[in-house]
């Protein structure tokens, strides 16, 4: 067996995130951990080489610079690449971790230790605007067809009604602690993706070996779409697209069929008369130039 020199590896993708990116590593700084761990951080195509001024604040982290744009699935395949802990906590830029981490992640770490058959767990993950309210306290599964689901806990307050474990189908890409076998053995992220859903169809891998959890006793704290925006036409193209393929590569025969047509003529066309009726042409052009796009790459399969 692999002796690794790091209990932990935390791993983030900076993407001219400079300044949330920092505040993450200042917190991490701040942080007095009772393990070894290194801190990976990916720059996956920013303007500028914004690592080699976070190498330069925080000269205990690693990682590199791609000149390329890689998606969010192959920024963090290149820092599992690099990694070298036991487990791999891959987690936002946009968070922050609380002053209570240490204990936290060990009884994470103790967690997957006692379950063998868990491949991976989430914290219950915070906003920090406003104080104290959930954005995630595990999930229901995606329906077969339409692919909703709910996040259990959304924009609740929090009063201790999630302070249990419990098994859900996936986890939330803000943040995913998994072993490294569990890693090794499923492979890494599927990067067709490039932006949402990724981490999705990387857990319906991971779980056909393993379980997966809302861990309860650890949390963190996120600044939701601080990058993307959180009504964008970028955004709209990618979970147009992305929705799409999911379906074409996780559903089989006349599932598949009816998920895709159920997309297509009742999801995107209903969004579409709504950005009609708002006058929202390029979200309209989104969702159209997304759709084509996820046909290109059925076509490419």
């Amino acid at each position: 067996m692999t002796i690794h020199p790091y209990k932990l590896s935390f791993i983030t993708v900076n993407y001219n995130g400079l300044e949330d990116t920092r505040a993450f590593l200042a917190r991490i700084q701040s942080i007095s951990f009772s393990f070894s761990f290194e801190v990976i951080v990916i720059d996956n195509g920013s303007l500028k080489d914004e690592y080699a001024l976070l190498k330069t604040e925080f000269p205990f982290i690693s990682g590199c610079y791609s000149t390329a744009n890689l998606g969010f699935a192959g920024g963090n395949n290149i820092g599992i690449r690099l990694s070298q802990g036991d487990f791999l906590y891959f987690i936002n830029n946009d968070t922050l971790l609380p002053m209570e981490a240490d204990a936290q992640i060990l009884a994470m770490f103790a967690f997957l230790e006692q379950h063998p058959e868990v491949g991976g767990i989430t914290p219950k993950i915070k906003y920090m605007e406003p104080p104290d309210m959930i954005q995630f306290a595990g999930c229901t599964p995606l329906s077969k067809i339409t692919l909703r689901n709910e996040q259990i806990g959304y924009r609740e307050f929090e009063h201790g009604q999630y302070n249990h474990n419990l098994q859900i189908p996936y986890l939330h890409g803000a943040a995913m602690l998994l072993p490294r076998h569990v890693v090794d053995q499923v492979g890494p992220m599927p990067e067709a993706y490039f932006l949402y859903y990724e981490e999705l169809d990387w857990c319906c891998q991971i779980t056909k070996d393993y379980q997966l959890y809302y861990f309860a006793e650890a949390c963190i704290y996120h600044k939701e779409s601080a990058s993307t925006g959180i009504d964008s036409p970028f955004k709209t193209y990618y979970l147009t697209r992305n929705r799409l393929l999911f379906a074409y590569r996780n559903r089989a025969g006349i599932i598949r069929m009816l998920s895709i047509l159920y997309l297509v003529f009742v999801a995107n066309t209903s969004k579409m008369c709504s950005f009609i009726l708002k006058g929202k042409w390029k979200h309209v052009n989104s969702i159209w130039s997304g759709t084509r796009a996820a046909f290109t790459l059925f076509k490419s399969k």
